[in-house]
């Protein structure tokens, strides 16, 4: 018998569906306690997103990992004939956060490192990236270089060579947290300040008139919530304009969108924002005029 949504714990739901198939594939961070040490990512099939099978094994660090812990938010990318998975991961040499490549031949893997170690800047604390292939076929890794660290969270971008192995040039800054209208200063009693942003679950969506929009998530009074960007020039460069309100402030976030075989626009998130009680959430999205919102049901 199959899995449900409610049987799998799962943060950062990212679903890839093969048309060729006709099968879903749900990957995310799969560790029990994705807040101390790494397991791996396991990854679950459907063919109507509502019966699942699953888990099944597709990372597992081999012998001279350079992470030990906190293994997040895989997502899954058929590029060039392959398949890449881009990773978040703390590095056990300067403890600070990073996203690799790994890369497999098929969806369920075994995916296998392809970048050396992490692509985002070795000495910031980044997170969530995400593959963007632009008009001129450059792909990109959007990421969020994490408030932890600045403070004002920042979502930034760095081109990739065209194996996607390695970093080219400096970063850019995409945004940073505070200049979206609807995030609120979030609480930490770790770092005791008054001006902490959070961004983290970039995603990035072209809508069907063109403009380039860009998904993220934060904090609104403390619950988890997701807003988006649009850019004005419909390039990566921006600017980059925010939406007034988020599109979703149930306590989820971290969220992407995928089309279902029948043609629905769906947006997964993970709720709650609290382990070990997050699932993978499917919601159906309107689209009008190049802006997103809920579909009423």
């Amino acid at each position: 018998m199959g899995l449900t949504l409610k049987d799998i714990q799962i943060r950062d739901p990212y679903v890839v569906p093969a048309d060729t198939e006709g099968k879903y594939y749900l990957f995310g961070s799969t560790d029990k306690n994705i807040w101390g040490p790494g397991t791996g990512f396991d990854g679950y099939v459907s063919k109507d997103l509502e019966h699942w099978e699953g888990p099944y094994p597709v990372f597992r660090p081999e012998e001279g990992f350079y992470a030990e812990r906190n293994f997040w938010a895989p997502e899954v990318y058929a590029y060039g004939g392959r398949y890449y998975m881009f990773a978040t991961f703390r590095r056990r040499d300067n403890d600070l956060l990073g996203t690799a490549v790994l890369a497999a031949d098929s969806l369920l893997g075994p995916f296998h490192p392809w970048s050396d170690g992490p692509v985002t800047p070795k000495e910031w604390s980044s997170l969530d990236g995400s593959l963007y292939v632009d008009d001129e076929s450059q792909a990109w890794m959007v990421f969020c270089h994490e408030w932890q660290q600045v403070a004002d969270g920042e979502v930034c971008a760095v081109r990739l060579t065209a194996d996607l192995r390695e970093a080219v040039g400096e970063p850019v800054q995409l945004f940073r947290a505070s200049q979206a209208p609807w995030p609120t200063p979030f609480v930490s009693a770790r770092y005791q300040r008054d001006n902490n942003y959070v961004t983290d679950g970039t995603f990035m969506y072209r809508a069907a008139n063109g403009h380039l929009l860009l998904l993220w998530a934060s904090f609104i009074h403390g619950t988890y919530a997701l807003g988006v960007a649009r850019s004005e020039s419909g390039r990566l460069a921006g600017p980059w304009v925010h939406e007034e309100k988020s599109l979703f402030s149930a306590d989820g976030g971290h969220a992407m969108i995928f089309r279902t075989f029948g043609g629905r626009l769906m947006l997964a998130v993970h709720t709650p924002n609290k382990t070990p009680d997050e699932r993978a959430l499917f919601v159906e999205l309107e689209e009008q005029d190049g802006k997103l919102g809920l579909k009423e049901s």
